[in-house]
């Protein structure tokens, strides 16, 4: 493991000195490359380099306690060996789960669809709420969210709404977001003060390229009628919205948001080869009998992943038992904790099933 931890260590320095290099500053393509595989290396490097001091630590530490100290210095040295050793224990694990292979499609941009399920308007409304509280979470991260397609309710919430988030790691830290969310709540019609359970779901899709997703033009059937909702005077009187069916899977698509018929149709392409991507996936999971399986969960939309509990200001995930009683912060997008503790999980059970197959 150290050979190979000592070999990404020299590359991120080789690294450093290419991006550094006027032939590669010229070379716009060359200097993407170069910057985004420095940009992966320097997580495990630097807890690389940290490992390193640290076993240097320990060992000068170590040498000076063979040496003649009074009491009260010894003491501090063994304390500090203690210390040390317990870190280097810990980089050690932290070191072992960064070597893990990645998901490919960490790196990926990611179209979400949220849906309101059981509970008809209120589930619309806590759609919404899902929708702004990962809107808020993508602006705290510095990613872009576009809207593709969205079923407004008239209380303010949302039947269906789907957005593409574009930024560094979005599917990495928003892919264990697929499942129901459930809230239980006393809704703003209910007069008699009950508590109501209603869900939504939340399905959170890899974006995929073109040349990983071969679509066909003489599979789709591609359909034009007129936009339905606000947006100005060209509503319901020019044919901009597009409805695409992938005539082989009977996926369908539309997409309305853009006054642009070709902005439409683009935006829907990508919704269905991010749908026929997923189905891909999902079939080569299915193939490997050991596919990942974690206390993060399958993934299955039908999971009820997560509960907001208003009366208590509670937020349980329940694939790692986490618990937070700070409600009004998540909504607000503080989603940290919640998907470093799933991401940790995930990670964990990776190497927990790499050592039992080793």
């Amino acid at each position: 493991m150290l050979e190979r931890l000592q070999a990404l260590d020299d590359r991120y320095n080789k690294l450093t000195d290419l991006l550094c290099d006027p032939d590669v500053l010229a070379d716009p393509v060359k200097l993407r490359e170069y910057s985004k595989e420095q940009s992966d290396l320097e997580e495990t490097v630097m807890v690389y380099r940290e490992y390193k001091k640290t076993v240097q630590g320990l060992a000068d530490a170590k040498a000076m306690l063979a040496e003649k100290l009074d009491d009260e210095m010894r003491e501090l040295v063994k304390l500090e060996i203690a210390e040390l050793s317990e870190k280097q224990e810990e980089l050690q694990s932290q070191l072992t789960i960064l070597l893990l292979p990645k998901d490919p499609n960490d790196d990926k941009n990611v179209i979400v669809e949220i849906r309101g399920a059981a509970g008809g308007d209120e589930a619309a409304l806590f759609a919404g709420d899902l929708f702004r509280m990962y809107s808020r979470y993508a602006e705290r991260q510095g990613w872009k969210i576009e809207i593709i397609e969205s079923s407004p309710t008239e209380l303010g919430g949302f039947k269906e709404i789907i957005f593409m988030i574009t930024g560094k790691g979005a599917y990495s830290k928003l892919k264990f977001e697929s499942g129901a969310h459930r809230v239980q709540r006393v809704p703003a019609t209910e007069s008699g003060g009950r508590i109501h359970t209603s869900t939504s779901t939340v399905a959170v899709l890899p974006e995929a390229e073109e040349v990983e997703v071969e679509v066909h033009e003489k599979d789709l059937r591609i359909d034009t009628f007129c936009s339905t909702g606000p947006g100005g005077q060209s509503v319901n009187t020019t044919q901009s919205a597009i409805r695409i069916t992938h005539v082989p899977t009977g996926l369908v698509v539309s997409c309305q948001d853009e006054k642009s018929q070709l902005k439409n149709k683009e935006k829907a392409m990508k919704v269905l080869r991010a749908r026929l991507y997923e189905m891909k996936m999902q079939e080569q999971q299915k193939e490997l009998a050991d596919a990942r399986k974690s206390q993060v969960g399958t993934g299955d939309r039908s999971e009820r992943i997560r509960t907001y509990n208003f009366p208590q200001s509670r937020v349980t995930d329940h694939r790692i038992g986490m618990t937070l009683h700070k409600l009004d912060f998540v909504l607000q997008g503080e989603l940290d904790e919640i998907i470093n503790g799933l991401i940790t999980a995930e990670r964990t059970a990776r190497l927990q099933t790499d050592n039992e197959s080793a």
